[in-house]
């Protein structure tokens, strides 16, 4: 029978000679891998570097096209409406996403402001159908667009355009029910145009601006049905 002496040799034996199996698997394992593991640090410390790197040209980028994006608009402040579009026309073609959208707005707004609809409603119809544009800022052209089209748009059409964002959960519900009251009203439907207006004045999330309006003329065409 093994005393209590001899089994505790054995069991520090047997650790050791575990202990220098793990040693020796460990060694043959970086022998074999250790390339792998060094590359592989490696490409991760390139890969933050990259990272960083990107990070840094990203914002001189917005940095250059914020600075041009001021010029344009006080070259456009200051009457040289030539140079200010065309600078903004610049930033269009190959600024980074954001200014490119802000620049096309401005260009909508130049051109609104000039009297020439058609050309704005161009360019929010362009950014409404462009899909690396936020859908936040797509649904906003769209609704921009369609009150320009109010007047000489079809009804149909805009009102098809709408009608998505008129939902509860629309972030633009607000106007886009607003802009389907003014097309059921030149449409000869006034029952549909009070309901959707009477929706945007009992709304307390609605801005004040387009709640007032709605209840002012709400309470217009209540007196004439009245009447």
């Amino acid at each position: 029978m093994t005393s209590s002496k001899d089994d505790a040799a054995t069991d520090l034996l047997i650790r050791e000679v575990d202990d220098d199996l793990r040693q020796e698997n460990l060694e043959k394992a970086w022998k074999k891998y250790g390339g792998l593991f060094i590359g592989g640090a490696v490409a991760i410390v390139l890969a933050v570097a990259g990272a960083q790197a990107w990070q840094t040209w990203r914002h001189g980028q917005n940095l250059q096209a914020s600075l041009r994006f001021t010029e344009a608009s006080q070259m456009l402040d200051k009457g040289d409406k030539a140079k200010g579009t065309e600078a903004l026309q610049a930033l269009v073609a190959s600024g980074p996403s954001g200014y490119k959208l802000l620049s096309e707005l401005k260009l909508a707004q130049v051109k609104l402001a000039d009297g020439d609809a058609a050309a704005a409603a161009a360019l929010y119809d362009r950014i409404a159908a462009d899909g690396g544009v936020d859908d936040i800022y797509r649904d906003m052209a769209v609704l921009k667009s369609a009150y320009i089209k109010l007047e000489t748009g079809d009804i149909a059409l805009v009102e098809k355009s709408v009608a998505p964002l008129a939902v509860e959960s629309g972030a633009w519900r607000h106007s886009a029910r607003e802009i389907l009251a003014l097309l059921a009203l030149k449409a000869g439907d006034n029952a549909k145009a009070m309901d959707l207006l009477r929706k945007v004045a009992d709304d307390v999330a609605a801005p004040a601006g387009i709640r007032g309006r709605a209840a002012e003329l709400l309470a217009a065409l209540e007196s004439a049905a009245k009447g």
